[in-house]
């Protein structure tokens, strides 16, 4: 059976580090890290998102401003709260939650942020900067995933064949970025990808980020690769009619039998995300003030 990568416990062990930067901030430089989250409507799962985002960001000493906007919100007055927030200095990472409403442009928000600020790494400033190899904010999930695969195969990557299932601009062309950085030989796939199956099981290091639930099966798996699950799926319970479970991208029970270490779901990559998003923050703060 597979060892099951405990991204809760790794991502507890990173707040503690966080934690710690910010109280040696506060105490050499006088500078405490913010971080200002905007929600616009009222999705239920966006308003869980955010109010742990804002416990978590208080929890750790730092400042944490929470703009919570009506739906109705045009979006000429969320680019003006974002260029407000761009200017204050006592605000070092600025997140968007989305998805925002229909009518307001997610491309347009995500340009309005300052990259200097833009914690959620998702600026064309810092993907390009991530691409070419320059310092940057990176996207949280992926820097997260890649941290939980240091932690079963050690820091050296170099050598290893990677094969990441998904192209978005949030997961999968970032992590392919930056296994890319650590000397890996990636592959990126997709719905379109001619024997899929077959190309994963060729993989030391398989992440799946399509949003499909369950797509990978057990027998697309190498015996022995790390397995990384990005995906959060709600399916119909099994056990409980008319309720509904979390599943991932990946068929668990399968994977589990045949993988040398995999991510359960929940409880794997969904984690570090907001412990990478403070992390972020407190680099943000670093860089603004000159210290990183």
């Amino acid at each position: 059976m597979a060892r099951l990568i405990d991204g809760k416990a790794f991502a507890e062990g990173l707040r503690q580090r966080v934690t710690a930067e910010v109280s040696r901030l506060k105490a050499e430089h006088g500078l405490q890290p913010g971080l200002a989250v905007v929600l616009v409507g009222d999705d239920p799962g966006s308003q869980v998102y955010v109010r742990n985002k804002g416990e978590q960001t208080e929890a750790a000493g730092m400042l944490s401003v929470t703009h919570r906007l009506p739906a109705g919100t045009s979006q000429h007055d969320l680019l003006k709260l974002v260029s407000t927030l761009n200017a204050d200095p006592a605000i070092h990472g600025i997140l968007v939650q989305f998805p925002v409403p229909p009518h307001i442009r997610q491309a347009d928000v995500v340009a309005a942020i300052s990259p200097d600020k833009d914690v959620d790494g998702l600026t064309v400033v810092n993907a390009g900067r991530l691409a070419s190899g320059l310092t940057g904010l990176v996207p949280c999930t992926p820097s997260g995933c890649i941290m939980l695969i240091k932690d079963v195969l050690g820091e050296n990557l170099s050598g290893q064949y990677a094969v990441v299932v998904g192209r978005s601009n949030l997961v999968g062309k970032p992590i392919a970025q930056l296994l890319l950085a650590e000397n890996c030989t990636v592959t990126i796939a997709h719905s379109r990808t001619r024997d899929l199956p077959a190309l994963c099981r060729q993989a030391d290091i398989l992440v799946a980020a399509v949003g499909q639930p369950e797509m990978v099966k057990g027998d697309w798996v190498k015996p022995g690769a790390v397995v990384i699950d990005v995906g959060m799926n709600r399916v119909p319970s099994i056990k409980n009619p008319g309720k509904t479970r979390l599943v991932g991208d990946v068929a668990f029970d399968e994977a589990e039998a045949i993988a040398g270490a995999i991510t359960p779901v929940p409880g794997g990559v969904g984690p570090m995300t907001v412990a990478c998003l403070l992390d972020n923050t407190v680099t943000a703060a670093k860089r603004l003030a000159g210290l990183g």
